[in-house]
């Protein structure tokens, strides 16, 4: 097959399986088509994985971004090979005992994290959460970091410099925050009924740190924050226009959530959704888990504009030398294998 010269798209695929066939191969070089996202039936083993990240990249020019879900605890789709990272709570629970200490153990896991991936060729990890834990979402639980805005928002800073550390850039999620939502946007439609004023105050706080901190992406929730807007976050100019981009001065890479969930319905079909996410700000499209639901995607957003060059590179892994073999990384191993005792 020859290789595609052509603008990123702005919808992002996945895989069949471990290693590319026909069905990738097409689906990937269609122009819509700007980023592939792997999951863990995607990995066996470190040398899998690089074989893997390398033939998707061979397919296109500019080379199509690859990323991952790779948070720690139990969002983590590569295990062998890679260092487990401990839920992202643990933080929390450091940073009651010792703020200083929590700040640092979190920069040496924003680092280990993007040594290893980018040492495979992945560009970037959709990380860090910076959903506040209430106490009541199960589908955030223990990714929350802590319920303390000021908490969150300083450790996810620090995680954001650990990632940038290690040349890669860090994705803030689920803005405004899924933390208080206590229904699982994979499966519903999760609503926020409190006072907006509510909302700024808490949820939104530590994105600004995040932000100020060097935040490249962020991507919004399918959540519906009735005293707002209507819409979800995701498909609301509200929250990405006015607030994100106004008020924040945000000027990243903006990912819808997973369009195939359950929150995203509101708007329709997989195309309908895409334009819902386009129209209100998103710049790329997640549509996971569902490969002919992406076809038909793919297909209504063949002449879709691209998104902003500018704001695609900034998601590159920056490097190429294996960080692996740093002072650095071994420090951070060392912090790690610390908290742990």
């Amino acid at each position: 097959m020859r290789k595609l010269r052509a603008p990123l798209g702005p919808v992002v695929v996945d895989p069949v399986g471990t290693a590319l066939g026909d069905e990738d191969r097409e689906r990937f070089t269609h122009p819509a088509v700007g980023a592939v996202i792997l999951f863990a039936r995607n990995y066996e083993n470190p040398e899998q994985l690089t074989l893997l990240v390398e033939d998707i990249k061979r397919l296109r020019e500019p080379e199509l971004l690859v990323c991952v879900d790779h948070e720690g605890g139990r969002v983590q789709r590569f295990r062998e090979g890679f260092t487990l990272v401990p839920p992202m709570r643990e933080l929390g629970r450091q940073w009651d005992r010792d703020r200083d200490a929590a700040k640092a153990l979190a920069r040496a896991l924003g680092y280990i994290m993007g040594s290893e991936l980018a040492a495979h060729g992945v560009d970037f990890s959709f990380a860090p959460v910076l959903d506040l834990d209430y106490g009541g979402s199960s589908v955030i639980g223990d990714r929350a970091l802590h319920f303390d805005p000021i908490a969150v928002g300083a450790l996810a800073r620090c995680l954001v410099e650990g990632f940038a550390g290690a040349g890669m850039a860090a994705v803030g999620k689920h803005f405004p925050g899924h933390g208080y939502a206590t229904a699982d946007s994979h499966v519903a439609v999760p609503t926020d009924e409190r006072p907006l004023q509510e909302v700024l105050k808490k949820d939104v706080a530590p994105y600004k740190a995040a932000i100020e901190g060097g935040l490249a992406a962020i991507m919004p929730a399918h959540v519906v924050y009735t005293q707002a807007d209507r819409e979800p976050a995701g498909y609301s100019k509200y929250w990405l226009q006015e607030m994100l981009r106004g008020k924040l001065g945000f000027d990243g890479l903006v990912f819808s959530d997973d369009l195939s969930m359950e929150g995203a319905s509101v708007a329709g079909g997989p195309a309908e959704r895409a334009r819902a996410a386009l129209a209100a700000g998103c710049d790329l499209l997640l549509l996971c888990n569902d490969h002919a639901a992406q076809d038909a995607l793919l297909e209504s957003l063949k002449d879709a504009p691209p998104p902003a060059a500018g704001r695609l590179e900034r998601m590159r892994h920056k490097g190429g030398r294996d960080l692996r073999k740093s002072v650095a990384y071994r420090e951070a191993q060392l912090l790690l294998e610390k908290a742990r005792a």
